[in-house]
């Protein structure tokens, strides 16, 4: 990419696009457009049509996403399968219809079988049952990834797709309804250190593995891929190793100060027991990931504690 490229992101304002547009600025590109929710509706087709009409983006980082942990996707299924399905539809097709030199389509690890083998590997996809808390996203992760691939295979069209670990950072969703896993700890030891409190609620039993990717290293790494990756197939992105629940719940006592215990409520569901990305494809490229996770949940606090005016009002 040039770096007077017009480059398009959307999801610009979430916790990957915070990142990448950052990113992005450092790195010199000065041709950004991130429009935000209210000036563009990706449920609304006509509108996605006309703004790649009228914009006319080379290249797009396509992140939005109706995005939540085991809680949202437990009350909302039907919202998340819409939703998702229907704003990837329309922004991969009006990419296609608008000439886009190329398109990042950004996954989840969700799409891959709830009993895969362990490291998961890309030819795992759709070799088994969902994890059924978060199926319907999981779907519309998929039909996005399929549309890539046979967009390509019909037309040519240089359309990726990137399926990521699981994310943290600054600028996460801390909402108690949405959050994921780490943003969900992050806020429950922060206010049970304020309230002296004995001890913090942990669901599950703590066994569960997933592999944690820094926002800031993922930002990093799909600039490296729409640079580097044109191939048909997906391609994972994450550190490459797992960590438990058990052990983030720790590292994260640790780095907000937290003195009191951890009590697992085990009346509440794990998830897939082990959950993390075999990075082979991406590291025979060249990239890995550069922040520890101690390292990364820091810097995440830190911009927690700087930010509670704008996290309580969301």
């Amino acid at each position: 990419m040039n770096k007077d490229a017009k480059i398009y992101i959307s999801g610009a304002r979430g916790l990957v696009g915070r990142a990448l547009v950052k990113r992005l600025q450092d790195e010199g590109f000065t041709n950004l457009i991130t429009p935000t929710h209210t000036e563009l509706e990706l449920l609304d087709q006509r509108a996605v049509h006309d703004f790649f009409a009228k914009e006319q983006p080379e290249y797009v980082f396509h992140l939005a996403a109706k995005v939540g942990g085991i809680m949202g996707n437990k009350t909302f299924p039907a919202d998340f399968t819409y939703e998702n399905t229907v704003m990837n539809s329309n922004v991969i097709h009006a990419a296609h219809e608008n000439k886009v030199k190329k398109l990042l389509n950004f996954g989840s690890i969700c799409i891959y079988p709830v009993k895969a083998p362990i490291p998961v590997k890309e030819e795992y996809l759709l070799t088994g049952p969902l994890e059924y808390t978060n199926e319907g996203y999981a779907l519309s992760k998929i039909t996005s990834l399929m549309m890539c691939k046979k967009y390509k295979e019909q037309y040519g069209d240089n359309f990726i797709s990137v399926m990521p670990a699981n994310l943290y950072g600054p600028g996460d969703n801390f909402n108690p309804q949405y959050a994921h896993v780490t943003p969900m700890l992050m806020g429950r030891f922060h206010e049970a250190k304020l309230a002296n409190a004995k001890d913090v609620v942990v669901w599950g039993t703590g066994k569960p593995t997933r592999d944690f990717l820094f926002s800031e290293d993922l930002a990093d790494g799909l600039i490296f891929l729409m640079s580097n990756y044109d191939g048909l197939e997906h391609i994972n992105i994450g550190p490459g190793e797992e960590t438990s629940i058990l052990e983030l719940a720790t590292i994260l006592k640790e780095v907000i100060g937290f003195e009191g215990e951890l009590a697992w409520d085990t009346t509440k569901p794990d998830g897939t027991p082990r959950r993390y990305l075999d990075t082979t494809k991406i590291n025979s490229l060249g990239w890995k990931v550069k922040t520890p996770l101690k390292e990364g949940l820091t810097k995440m606090y830190k911009w927690y504690v700087e930010n509670q005016d704008t996290i309580r009002k969301n």
